[in-house]
């Protein structure tokens, strides 16, 4: 199998895990404790667990589901199931025991591959119902499942900040599609290693960082979870040539005392951002002081991660806008699902090889989901006359105050353009007035005396008052998703 920019990758993950361990190439790297694992060693590991899943009956296309966090194990149960022709069904940790419960029923899973630290939190979430295996088997000599690029490979199930979680079904196709997006992207090549402090149960984690990897050829440098203490030491350690972060983590390190080393500088080609807005303010100040280039992106779960992308430099990037698309299309439609002229905002839809199947078990869902040919987002944005998109806001998420509009990004902006903002999201408060009303969180750098009096005052002077909001909250911590995007729908109801 072969990387190609212009055409998505053929054959399934089976066909491309063969190949590159045809060779002797290190897939991932583990800088934690200086181990690796080469992809040779990743198939004959992942083969072993196939053959065990066979062995306890379970069958083609089947979910096996796996809880664990980061690491070579973890790695081992995707491919295992992937491999296999097995339906890989990744649990999100973070979800709380409500949502893992309801994912473990959901997807119908018999059996499950599970990591020691959340084996009581499994027990408790699937109350018996679903066996644990952690043995590997011996070939028993039965042949492997046929396995074809239409097959179901990956199950992974939304957030449920609207009602219960929805699981997103990628084919083979899909899920290999969305490793080549982010390597057409970012020019990928097998000279590149990765850096991933995103969990592997978020589709960032897996289809950005590790099907990229697959895809390319590269390699990439696995850690557990994200530290800013250890993130410039760990790409350092890793030898990392980029690395895929969250807006929340940039804020996190520009604010934290660490510096990367010159060669470590020198070494890293780009970061990039994606899964929320990017605030142009703590974009500039990290490249001012880090001298690392952000590239902001823009992805789903629907769509195996990245929809969108900026050039890489030096070509030039629109701070402010995720980009333009790669290997997929990206349009805005109207009301009426009509493609908007430019500069008209409507709702993003996108269309391409890495879009997903459906929502596993709800045909409704999938069908709203779908303007035609276009999956539509549910975000709000509008196309420049250079085919650079803006994100205004998600439909979902408006607040309307007053019978007018409101997009909380440019609150959250406003916010961050102050340098002891670490974390911030407006919100709708419902008023009897006016409808609702906007109030803000925000979580300050340590030491800081900053009133949330002051940072309102800050959102009226940039954006007057009746979108500045009414009160803003300090808080010690956001409410936040497993890949670190603030969940602005729960702070009304933790604030109160």
């Amino acid at each position: 199998m072969t990387f190609s920019p212009e055409h998505p990758p053929s054959g399934t993950v089976r066909n491309w895990l063969d190949a590159r361990a045809a060779g002797q190439a290190t897939a991932f790297v583990f800088p934690e404790d200086g181990s690796s694992l080469s992809w040779r060693e990743l198939r004959s590991e992942a083969v072993r667990l196939t053959w065990a899943l066979m062995d306890q009956g379970i069958e083609r296309g089947e979910s096996v589901a796996i809880m664990h966090p980061n690491g070579r194990a973890g790695l081992v149960a995707l491919f295992g199931a992937l491999y296999g022709g097995f339906r890989a069904t990744m649990i999100n940790l973070a979800a709380g025991p409500d949502a893992i419960a309801y994912a473990l029923e959901h997807c119908d899973a018999r059996i499950a591959f599970v990591h020691d630290d959340v084996a009581d939190l499994f027990r408790d979430a699937s109350d018996g119902r679903i066996a644990r295996l952690s043995v590997a088997c011996d070939p028993p000599g039965a042949p492997f499942y046929p396995l074809k690029p239409q097959d179901h490979a990956l199950l992974m199930y939304t957030s449920g900040t609207t009602g219960r979680p929805k699981g997103v079904v990628h084919t083979h196709a899909s899920l290999l599609a969305g490793g080549w997006t982010t390597a057409i992207a970012h020019a990928l090549t097998s000279a590149d290693r990765g850096l991933c402090v995103l969990p592997f149960y978020h589709i960032n984690g897996l289809c950005v960082s590790v099907m990229s990897a697959v895809v390319s050829g590269g390699s990439l440098a696995v850690c557990t979870r994200f530290s800013a203490r250890r993130f410039w030491t760990d790409a350092a350690a890793a030898e990392a040539t980029w690395f895929s972060v969250v807006p929340t983590i940039i804020s996190h390190l520009l604010h934290a005392s660490e510096n990367p080393d010159t060669a470590t500088r020198a070494r890293l080609r780009f970061g990039r951002s994606a899964s929320s807005a990017l605030a142009p303010d703590v974009q500039t100040a990290f490249e001012s002081r880090f001298d690392v280039p952000i590239v902001e992106t823009m992805g789903l779960t629907e769509t195996a991660a990245q929809i969108l992308s900026n050039p890489l430099p030096p070509a030039v990037r629109k701070i402010g806008s995720p980009g333009v698309p790669f290997g997929n299309e990206v349009c805005v439609l109207d009301a009426q699902q009509n493609p908007c002229p430019a500069g008209v905002e409507g709702e993003i839809a996108v269309r391409g090889p890495n879009v997903m199947l459906e929502y596993l078990k709800n045909p409704q869902a999938t069908a709203e989901s779908f303007a035609g040919s276009w999956l539509r987002t549910g975000d709000l944005g509008r196309m420049d006359e250079d085919g650079y998109l803006f994100v205004t806001g998600r439909l979902k998420e408006l607040i309307i105050k007053g019978g007018e509009n409101i997009a909380p990004r440019e609150i959250d902006e406003a916010l961050y353009s102050h340098s002891d903002v670490i974390e911030a999201a407006a919100f709708a408060r419902p008023c009897d007035s006016y409808g609702e009303t906007v109030e803000a969180a925000v979580k300050l750098r340590s030491g800081s005396m900053l009133s949330g009096d002051e940072l309102r005052q800050l959102c009226e002077q940039r954006l007057g008052r009746f979108k500045a909001p009414d009160r803003v909250h300090l808080l010690e911590e956001l409410p936040k998703g497993p890949s670190g995007k603030i969940q602005r729908r729960k702070l009304l109801e933790l604030i109160g």
